[in-house]
């Protein structure tokens, strides 16, 4: 029993070391056939190609024979269901090659004397075509038309010549900068971007075939942004719009100043028909505009961009409102005007003021200083504005006391102020 079975393993083994084998390293996957009818499978080898005129494929037959053999490469003719001769050589080489392969079933038949040995492989050029173009665009959305096309893999069983089609799983995504963003072939966006903007459709199967095509979806929306600087402060208060849109047309850009708030709020109460909240429009591309009046105020941005057949538009609110702060005095009790560079001035601190007098009196009752501004317009952001030196009428200088001030005037919330007291003038230095 034991000298038997060492007999029928090496026959096993010499067959199986005989046997001719097909091989593609080239190739980009593999497969297997699913005959329907015939009992064996034959290897199916892939190579992937974007031109369906292409015939790239390539086979390699080796064996372990030494010496001269004849290779013998038949291709199978579905129509006939027979092989047919498709090259030959005599050579002691241990592998034989073709190239450049059409599709079908190529059989090797390595022959050596008596000894011969068959092996049998599919080859598939498996070509894919992926294509698109913008066919709609508007100010809302725009449509990218997709294209595919991928080669059919078709086998036939040996014993049936029933074709036999290979699942390829064909499969389709949009990408915008590498990222997946669709899965279907024609892709629908919404919000567009306001730049131009690449997108690229990919249409790949299970063999990781695949093939690429780029569109540029040319830009014709806009999308409004714009800040203001500074956002509170007092009147009169200069603000610098910064036009950040992007993607306008310059010299279409409108700028909607709303009214003051509270007066908007106020005429709206009990009235039976709508009340006009623009204040003023503007058509500069980054304004600078001036808050005579103290309030609450709001501002909006509509942006443009120009095509040859449409006028996209958006619109962009201020975040909050800008503040322009309510009238308001402050009048210091003492000042020494000795010449030492500190508080030797009687400084009045006053706020968003459209007119304002001042008056000082002595002690009985004369008035030795006044001034006045019709229009106060700030003083380089100190709020504040030196009234009196310490000098009477005449350019003498006042004596040290007590002096009674009196401050008067309209601030540009349309409040009428007024401040009155005592300030102390003291001259000795310390």
């Amino acid at each position: 029993m034991k000298r038997s079975l060492f007999i029928v393993t090496i026959l096993v083994f010499s067959f199986y070391a005989l046997q001719a084998q097909i091989s593609s390293p080239v190739a980009n996957a593999t497969d297997v056939t699913q005959y329907p009818v015939f009992s064996e499978t034959d290897d199916i080898f892939i190579f992937c190609t974007s031109d369906s005129l292409a015939e790239v494929a390539t086979l390699t037959a080796s064996t372990e024979l030494e010496g001269t053999k004849t290779w013998l490469w038949e291709k199978y003719n579905e129509t006939s269901g027979s092989f047919e001769l498709y090259y030959q050589e005599s050579a002691d080489a241990a592998s034989s090659q073709i190239n450049d392969l059409a599709n079908g079933c190529y059989r090797i038949t390595i022959t050596q004397g008596a000894t011969t040995v068959v092996d049998r492989a599919w080859v598939f050029n498996n070509w894919m075509y992926a294509g698109g173009e913008v066919t709609v665009s508007d100010c809302e959305h725009f449509v990218i038309t997709g294209e595919m096309n991928s080669a059919v893999l078709t086998y036939y069983d040996l014993s049936s010549n029933a074709p036999v089609f290979v699942n390829k799983d064909v499969q389709v995504e949009w990408l915008e900068d590498g990222n997946r963003i669709a899965s279907v072939l024609n892709l629908e966006v919404y919000d567009p971007p306001t730049k131009n903007t690449n997108y690229t459709l990919r249409v790949y199967d299970k063999f990781d075939c695949d093939a690429q095509a780029d569109v540029t979806y040319e830009s014709i929306v806009t999308k409004a942004i714009f800040t203001a600087d500074p956002m509170n402060g007092e009147a009169p208060l200069d603000v610098t719009f910064s036009n950040n849109s992007e993607n306008g047309t310059p010299g279409y850009y409108e700028w909607f100043f709303y009214r003051d708030l509270n007066a908007i709020k106020m005429d709206s109460e009990g009235a039976e028909q709508p009340v006009d909240s623009i204040m003023l429009v503007a058509y500069d591309d980054a304004p600078v505009y001036t808050y005579e009046n103290s309030g609450t105020y709001m501002v909006r941005l509509v942006s443009k961009h120009l095509s040859d057949s449409l006028t996209c538009v958006d619109t962009a609110y201020l975040e909050d409102y800008i503040e322009v702060d309510t009238s308001f005095i402050a009048v210091p009790n003492v000042f020494t005007p000795n010449g030492d560079g500190t508080n030797d001035e009687f400084v009045v601190q006053f706020w968003s003021m459209q007119s304002i007098e001042i008056s000082i009196f002595n002690r009985w009752g004369k008035r030795v200083h006044y001034w006045e501004s019709g229009d106060v317009r700030g003083f380089e952001g100190s709020y504040t504005e030196s009234v009196w030196d310490g000098r009477i009428m005449g350019g003498r200088y006042a004596s040290p006391g007590v002096y009674y001030y009196d401050v008067t005037g309209r601030g540009r919330d349309g409040e009428k102020r007024k401040k009155h007291g005592f300030v102390h003038l003291f001259r000795n230095k310390d």
